[in-house]
């Protein structure tokens, strides 16, 4: 049984982290994440969606690829379409990527602040935070409708 306290008391804890939003794709398993969450603000996300930019943004490809942590400056060179450029319209200057994987099921997180980068402390807070909320969601069945439904209320209160 997950602790559904636990999950929103961290995402309230990365909240506080990322002044500009967060987007974490829970559990992946081919392509498709079992949950969703975006607190990033509405008009971005709007773009993100028209223009199809998941298929292209260098953080979700180096989550795919990689696990660990990258700053977004350090992806610039890979960003073509200049997702991550246009993003600072929106105060989201500054991110890191965060990508964990078990048993074959991975999660990608993506945190953004808009004054600053983020620091290793607060990049190792994030990631922890990101492998215990990957830990706490995991279930071979997948997230069911009720504890998908209510994160996805929680993750509204949360956006910017």
């Amino acid at each position: 049984m997950v602790d559904i306290s636990k999950v929103k008391s961290l995402l309230e804890s990365v909240q506080k982290l990322a002044e500009a939003g967060f987007a974490i794709a829970f559990h992946i398993r081919l392509t498709s994440p079992d949950l969703l969450l975006q607190t990033y603000p509405k008009e971005w996300t709007d773009i993100y969606s028209e223009k199809g930019f998941v298929m292209v943004d260098p953080t979700v490809r180096w989550g795919f690829s990689d696990t660990g942590s990258i700053r977004w400056s350090e992806l610039s060179d890979q960003d073509d379409q200049n997702v991550l450029g246009q993003s600072v319209t929106f105060g989201m200057a500054y991110g890191v990527a965060i990508s964990v994987e078990t048993d074959n099921s991975r999660s990608i997180a993506s945190f953004s602040r808009p004054d600053r980068e983020y620091t290793d402390a607060e990049i190792s807070e994030l990631a922890q935070c990101t492998q215990m909320l990957h830990d706490l969601t995991a279930s071979s069945e997948g997230m069911d409708a009720k504890m998908r439904d209510e994160l996805v209320k929680h993750a509204a209160k949360l956006t910017r």
